[in-house]
């Protein structure tokens, strides 16, 4: 799904299209579009591999992110809605979080992730953060330091926070992030006295806290203050300025 919006206003403007006479615009969804369907699929995993895709495009060679262990394409499998991180420190290490369907007959999801040491010409991917845990809405980021974090949207509408030192390599928990559904997060690596500080926005649909959308932790993530309203309420957002592919391909 698209993720749309700019800093700190959150909100979204769309205008009618008009031709000869107004066209009315489709109306925002007024439901959560996470949601459980079906159970943990047979893994594609147990069955074939074939070769990582690596296409030219003009200048560029794109590589394959969604592989498995060992750097091949997994025949069967899915995945969408890459979010990418970046070691400031050192531009080589990279991860990708995405949503990952271990077949393309079931839409049970997980977060799926890897890792590149070397600009992105080669991708490996160890697995998913827990395995058979529904998970949606992946997005990564980095701090000044090189620690890379990825929040992860579950079940319930509430996320959690997960952080490698290790490049995306391996993760682990650093704790419950409040959140909800289509939810994005940023973090101040400015030199300012919000150094470090973490910041969330999240939809008014998916919402455990009747439409309050958004939160801080001014400590790695540990804690999330009680998260408060944005004016007008906005159904989607993203806060902060990032990059985000649309395809499990890196480009360079």
């Amino acid at each position: 799904m698209l993720r749309l919006g700019l800093v700190t206003t959150l909100s979204l403007l769309l205008a009618p299209v008009a031709f000869s006479q107004t066209i009315a615009r489709k109306p925002l969804p007024t439901e959560p579009l996470e949601k459980y369907d079906n159970p943990p699929a047979a893994p594609a995993r147990a069955l074939a591999i074939s070769s990582a895709l690596v296409s030219q495009f003009a200048p560029y060679t794109s590589y394959q992110v969604n592989v498995d262990a060992n750097g091949n394409n997994i025949v069967g499998d899915a995945a969408n809605e890459p979010s990418i991180c970046v070691d400031p420190r050192n531009p080589n290490r990279m991860s990708i979080g995405w949503r990952q369907f271990d077949s393309v007959a079931s839409n049970f999801r997980e977060a799926g992730f890897a890792y590149t040491i070397n600009g992105g010409t080669r991708w490996i991917a160890p697995g998913v953060l827990q395995n058979n845990v529904f998970r949606s809405d992946p997005v990564l980021n980095s701090d000044t330091t090189g620690r890379f974090f990825y929040l992860s949207l579950l079940q319930n509408f509430f996320v959690d926070l997960w952080s490698s030192i290790t490049g995306g390599q391996s993760w682990s928990m650093v704790a419950p992030a409040d959140g909800g559904d289509k939810q994005w997060f940023t973090i101040d690596n400015t030199n300012s006295s919000g150094h470090g500080f973490q910041y969330q926005c999240w939809s008014t649909d998916g919402n455990n806290f009747n439409g309050r959308q958004f939160s801080r932790s001014t400590n790695g993530g540990l804690t999330w203050m009680n998260p408060i309203n944005i004016p007008e309420y906005p159904q989607v957002g993203h806060i902060g300025c990032r990059f985000q592919w649309q395809s499990l391909h890196w480009r360079r």
